[in-house]
């Protein structure tokens, strides 16, 4: 086992690098990314109105973040599997989860929004959190290892 750690040291150091820049992102959140929702879901905001938003500006900061975290995330998932088919699948995927998710966490502003922030919370986390990398990696694994 240690030597196959050892023969996969430049993977395995490539990989965690990969995910020290997930979470600078993470860390840097509030300089890199127009989000008013990231002190909102800090406090308690469900005796709190919704922020004032800029929709424009918060589309383009969800897809910038979007944007930084699904390639780090497909980079992290080639580095580990050296699989190109597996990438262009995750990208598929990446898109077309993006797609929904913001159609409808803008369906749920626009329309829903102060009756139901809890949905607000949750599809907006998934937008701005590498959450289905969680997802995708143990499933390319499974599938690595039924081949």
């Amino acid at each position: 086992m240690l030597q196959k750690l050892l023969n996969h040291k430049v993977r395995i150091a490539l990989a965690m690098l990969l995910v020290l820049l997930l979470v600078l992102i993470r860390a840097y959140e509030d300089s890199l990314f127009y989000d008013p929702f990231l002190n909102y879901f800090k406090t308690d905001y469900h005796n709190l109105p919704l922020p004032e938003i800029e929709n424009g500006s918060l589309f383009f900061g969800l897809l910038f973040r979007y944007f930084l975290n699904t390639v780090l995330s497909l980079a992290i998932i080639y580095v580990l599997f050296k699989d190109t088919e597996a990438v262009k699948f995750a990208s598929m995927l990446y898109l077309v989860f993006f797609i929904i998710l913001v159609v409808f966490f803008f369906i749920v502003l626009s329309f829903f929004g102060e009756t139901n922030k809890m949905a607000l919370f949750y599809i907006r986390r998934f937008l701005i959190q590498p959450i289905f990398l969680l997802l995708f990696l143990p499933a390319f694994y499974y599938q690595k290892q039924n081949k």
